[in-house]
């Protein structure tokens, strides 16, 4: 007996996870939380600016997953469905702001943001380069909030969350070569808004 519970082989793959999962083996879908909440977190984080709305999102993207996994037909689909849920829910709220939402970042949350989009500061740097490195993160920051609501979860799934031109595509109700264009338009604006750190 592990950490999972009795019964759980934590080298199952995903698909075969979200199998017992579906069948009621909650030791199954609490590994399938603790390998998506964070990232959904990330993705929601990003998205809203909000630490408080992006708990809320991880929040009620587990509770629909969990009642609608039931009706998953593709275990192997697992993945994309979680994240089209977590995009879905955040564009909705985005949608429900007033357009002159205020951007809620503090500094001491910005330990949340992922490595795929954040250079690391090495331990030890200097004082210097931790300031150059903090300026650079909220430069991005600032960039991301300036894309529309699809262009930003277009880069965000991509660039942060490895998810595929077709994924996206289901993701954001628009085909591969929407997303593709989408992705460049975002990908150009962001280097634009980011050319001085580079």
């Amino acid at each position: 007996m592990g950490d999972h519970g009795p019964g759980f082989e934590p080298d199952l793959d995903e698909g075969s996870i979200v199998a017992r999962a579906q069948d009621g083996d909650l030791a199954a879908f609490e590994h399938l939380v603790l390998t998506y909440q964070y990232k959904i977190f990330r993705l929601a984080y990003r998205m809203l600016n909000d630490h408080g709305e992006a708990e809320d999102i991880v929040q009620e993207t587990l509770t629909t997953s969990w009642r609608g996994l039931p009706m998953l037909a593709d275990v192997d689909a697992f993945g994309g469905w979680i994240y089209r849920l977590a995009t879905n829910k955040c564009l909705d709220l985005l949608r429900k702001r007033s357009a002159h939402a205020v951007n809620c970042i503090q500094p001491e949350d910005m330990d949340t943001i992922p490595e795929a989009c954040a250079r690391a500061v090495p331990a030890g740097s200097d004082p210097a380069h931790e300031a150059e490195w903090s300026a650079e993160q909220d430069g991005l920051t600032a960039v991301l909030n300036t894309l529309p609501p699809a262009q930003r979860a277009c880069w965000l799934l991509r660039e942060m969350h490895g998810r595929s031109y077709a994924e996206i595509g289901v993701t954001l109700k628009i085909s591969p070569t929407a997303v593709r264009g989408t992705l460049a338009r975002a990908r150009h604006q962001i280097a634009g808004g980011m050319s001085e750190w580079r």
